[in-house]
């Protein structure tokens, strides 16, 4: 038998695990609104039962450990998913900020996330396309009038109007690029931040866990938000130690080590304002593939650096064209061998200064001497429809827009993968709550059903010290 003192031993046991179990609950609560908390529980287990003349007697119950309720699987779904929805969502950052470079409604794109109508495109008021069709045009009315000096102004004004919009947006598009790099930059600085973080936990959970033999929750959740923002930045690959720390590795290149920081990240130039992100101690070459990282690395790379060459060679082909066309013919004054545009890409164009300075030298007619000619006016106004050769035969019209087509479909994508992304994150999202968040109904039942469980065992103790007090009495 138990006897007295032993029933009272068993009630004190039994005051303690229900006073524990109150505290967890009131921690689950306290951290309700915490994202990165996962609720826990305490797990009651038997006391040693003793033996007697009738069997194994029980002892009551004791708190064996406070267990962290998380779901593994889910946990290293959401880190990669959330280095998916990192690389989209800086995509699409980034390409809403070429379309609004470019001054365009890019197809699709127009209806997603952050689209920037064309009326708001700083520099661009128009787009492009509307400056090229209103310098050919402009062409075209001095074809009628070649000795019209209104006509002759009026390609002035819309040649520089051309000439500025496509130096601004090549200078936006430029501008971009830096801001991208500067981005990649600040984030490696960041990322390193987490991974000295983690490390640094790594190091207090393996301490405290070796010195009390329990499982430093808390600390594990903070870690397991930090290696979830780093896996925003960059796609990240962790394993657990047997100690509890956890690795990690980025580009496959091992950079944390249970308490070590073995690396950390370092951008560098590759050459050409491209910046790319490698192991700062061994030097190698990091293959960034996830995260806003990879993210503004490809958006810069790819429909960005396309869309700028694209540009550049669309100029530069207008800059040819026109020159060539328009050295051929004479002017008001009777000169000739002048070129239209002076400069060689979108950055550098710019209308001849002479024939700003005087609009009569521009050179309209076909033979010399024929003041009111108008060939070489006409032959400007068709290259409207002359499709070029370095264009792979497409008019500038159609280049520019399969230009804009490209980078809309690019964006396009773009929102289409944040968008599916964020379905994705969500889902894994409820399934961790469904496992891991904190109900405050549930917890407020627990809490009750602890309190009753306490005070039953007060009860417990009460009664025994009544029946103590009996014993004592009796020998008296």
């Amino acid at each position: 038998m138990l006897g007295l003192f032993g029933t009272l031993n068993l009630g004190a046991r039994s005051l303690q695990a229900q006073q524990q179990a109150v505290e967890v609950t009131g921690q689950n609560l306290a951290n309700v609104n915490n994202p990165a908390y996962a609720r826990q529980r305490v797990l009651i287990q038997t006391s040693p039962a003793i033996d007697t003349t009738i069997g194994p007697q029980g002892t009551g119950a004791d708190v064996v450990a406070i267990q962290q309720l998380r779901d593994t699987l889910v946990d290293r779904q959401i880190t990669s998913e959330t280095s998916v929805g990192g690389y989209w969502n800086a995509q699409q950052s980034a390409l809403q900020d070429a379309q609004s470079s470019l001054g365009e409604q890019l197809g699709n794109s127009a209806t997603g996330t952050g689209a920037t109508s064309s009326s708001s495109a700083a520099g661009t008021p128009q787009g492009l396309s509307t400056d090229l069709g209103n310098l050919f045009n402009a062409f075209q009315s001095l074809s009628a009038a070649p000795s019209s000096m209104t006509e002759r102004q009026l390609v002035v004004n819309q040649a520089q109007t051309l000439a500025t919009d496509l130096n601004q947006t090549s200078q936006q598009l430029t501008n971009l690029r830096g801001l991208l790099n500067n981005s990649i930059t600040s984030d490696a600085a960041s990322a390193n931040q987490l991974l000295t973080g983690i490390a640094s936990l790594n190091q207090q959970i393996t301490t405290a866990e070796a010195s009390t033999g329990g499982v430093a929750n808390d600390l594990r959740d903070l870690r397991q938000q930090k290696l979830e923002s780093l896996a925003k930045l960059v796609n990240v690959d962790a394993s657990t130690a047997p100690d509890g720390s956890l690795n990690v590795s980025i580009g496959g290149h091992l950079l944390v080590s249970g308490q070590q920081t073995l690396d950390t990240l370092q951008t560098y130039d590759a050459g050409g304002g491209q910046v790319l992100v490698r192991a700062a101690t061994s030097g190698a070459a990091l293959t960034i593939t996830g995260g806003s990282i990879g993210g503004n690395i490809d958006a810069r790379d790819g429909a960005l650096a396309a869309t700028q060459t694209s540009l550049n060679t669309l100029a530069g082909q207008l800059i040819s064209a026109v020159n060539t066309a328009h050295s051929a013919g004479y002017s008001l004054t009777g000169s000739t061998g002048a070129a239209f545009f002076s400069g060689t890409d979108a950055a550098s164009i710019q209308v001849n200064s002479a024939l700003v300075a005087n609009p009569e030298l521009i050179q309209a007619a076909g033979p010399s001497g024929a003041a009111g000619d108008n060939q070489t006016a006409l032959a400007l106004a068709q290259l409207a429809n002359t499709k070029i050769a370095g264009l792979n035969n497409q008019t500038f019209s159609d280049s520019y827009n399969q230009s804009v087509a490209q980078l809309g479909q690019s964006l396009a994508t773009a929102n289409t993968q944040v968008s599916d992304q964020q379905a994705v994150q969500t889902m894994l999202q409820n399934q961790r709550n469904s496992v891991s968040g904190v109900s405050i109904d549930e917890e407020m039942t627990n809490l009750v059903s602890f309190q009753r469980a306490y005070e039953a065992s007060a009860k417990l103790v009460n009664t025994v010290d009544q029946m103590l007090t009996t014993v004592i009495n009796m020998k008296q």
